[in-house]
């Protein structure tokens, strides 16, 4: 429980993890990572005693918060009836997840293709529609982050692309709306909608249509900023996919299971895509699970002939038994709900409070549970508080803001020049206003950095 003081176990985790674990997206050498000893709700905890409240949903997926009992239960009792079975194999909590996927899921899409995790559902999103229409190519957008396998992170738009692409990736990029720091020199929303399907529009006649397979993108933008698509841009996208027979794959993995106030976030604008993938928030990563949903256009082509794909844990038993707890009880307790209200009664209005305040914050945007502070350092040139991809002393500004966060017991997710705010679809109002307080206070030292 939070408040036990057992610095001895801390030690040996930090020994054990600084001497053999290798971590993520880190230089070795300067991995300090923090012993956690536990989590329930909306915060976590070190083995000090110290919680944080959990600003980040670890990495956008705990949508569900820390150790809810009914996903907790869900997986002991699978564990203690069948812990695992393999895909060929019929299993009633695999087929009851798919079912619920399949129920909550916009148009026809009515199978589900279950992997590990949101890299390999893409990695097998674009294998169908390749194999479905027999052309090589897929665009994708600047700005993206699809996974870090070898198919997902040529897709992927951001700077962990450029170390890790692989060759033989049929890949193209493009700029999707970004209305605060237009590519297209936009004034408004609606031109930066129009502007930006224009854009797509060139990109796919000079790619050439006849061999584009498919355009994925994030519903809403993720890691890259937290970008709502303006009005009528998915709906462009979709009407363009349409015209040339190229196949549209929404990108869910951060942004679906409630997180922006509907199951999937492309239900915000009712565009059905052909394909979508998620992961993350439909079990909260309580136990790894991700997966492809499909109609039946793709179906078909796979009805007598093979699919040329699997995974030794497709559709994992306890994987697959969380996740049906954690829709059950997103149902039962209203969570959906709650992340609507308080989206639009206590996030958004006092991020606005926060943008009229402080100096550094240039723009705030979001929806739900998914919100960003775009922090500058001259609101007249929207310069940004650091550099593109800025790490090092040049990241000092942010790397200040998010240890003036932790020090008043909040866990703050941070990207760029950006702060993200993401707790848990389940957090309370007191604590969803107790958090902003600390970013509040927090923006103070930002506000050191700017040009007044």
């Amino acid at each position: 429980m939070a408040g036990d003081l057992d610095t001895a176990a801390a030690d040996q985790v930090r020994a054990d993890d600084r001497a053999h674990v290798f971590h993520s997206w880190s230089a070795q050498a300067h991995v300090d990572a923090i012993p956690i000893a536990g989590g329930s709700g909306s915060y976590f905890w070190d083995y000090e005693g110290k919680r944080y409240l959990d600003f980040s949903s670890q990495l956008v997926n705990l949508n569900i918060g820390h150790g809810h009992p009914k996903v907790v239960q869900a997986i002991q009792e699978q564990a203690a009836r069948l812990a695992t079975i393999a895909p060929a194999l019929g299993s009633d909590v695999r087929g009851e997840a798919a079912r619920m996927i399949a129920e909550r899921a916009p148009g026809d899409l009515d199978r589900v293709f279950f992997t590990n995790g949101g890299a390999d559902a893409n990695e097998h999103a674009i294998r169908m529609a390749r194999l479905q229409t027999g052309r090589p190519t897929v665009l994708s957008a600047y700005r993206s982050y699809h996974g870090a396998t070898g198919g997902a992170i040529a897709l992927t738009g951001d700077p962990r692309r450029w170390a890790n692409e692989s060759t033989g990736q049929s890949v193209a990029h493009f700029f999707g709306p970004y209305a605060y720091r237009s590519a297209f020199h936009s004034d408004s929303e609606e031109q930066e909608s129009e502007r930006a399907l224009q854009h797509l529009r060139d990109v796919v006649q000079l790619q050439g249509p006849d061999t584009i397979a498919a355009i994925i993108q994030e519903s809403v933008v993720g890691t890259n900023g937290i970008l709502v698509p303006p009005p009528g841009y998915l709906q462009g996208v979709r009407e363009l996919c349409d015209e040339y027979g190229i196949l549209l794959i929404a990108d869910e993995v951060m942004a679906g299971f409630g997180r922006c106030g509907e199951w999937f976030a492309i239900q915000h604008w009712d565009v059905v895509p052909d394909l979508i993938t998620f992961a993350k928030g439909v079990n909260s990563g309580y136990v790894p699970l991700g997966g492809v949903i499909l109609g039946p256009r793709t179906y078909e082509r796979f009805a007598d002939r093979p699919y040329p794909g699997g995974l030794t844990y497709s559709g994992h038993p306890l994987g697959c038994a969380a996740a049906v707890a954690s829709m059950k009880a997103f149902e039962d307790e209203g969570i959906l709900d709650n992340v609507r209200k308080l989206g639009e009664t206590v996030v958004e209005p006092r991020l606005q409070q926060l943008k009229d305040k402080h100096a550094s914050v240039g723009e705030v945007r979001g929806l739900g549970m998914f919100w960003a502070i775009e922090l500058v350092k001259d609101r007249q040139t929207r310069e940004p508080l650091v550099p593109f991809n800025a790490s090092g002393e040049a990241a000092a500004p942010m790397g200040a803001f998010a240890a003036a966060c932790k020090k008043e017991g909040l866990w703050p997710f941070t990207h760029m020049n950006r702060t993200h705010v993401v707790p848990p679809c389940t957090i309370s109002e007191d604590e969803l206003t107790a958090g902003l307080d600390i970013i509040d206070a927090a923006l103070d030292v930002a506000d050191q950095h700017t040009a007044g």
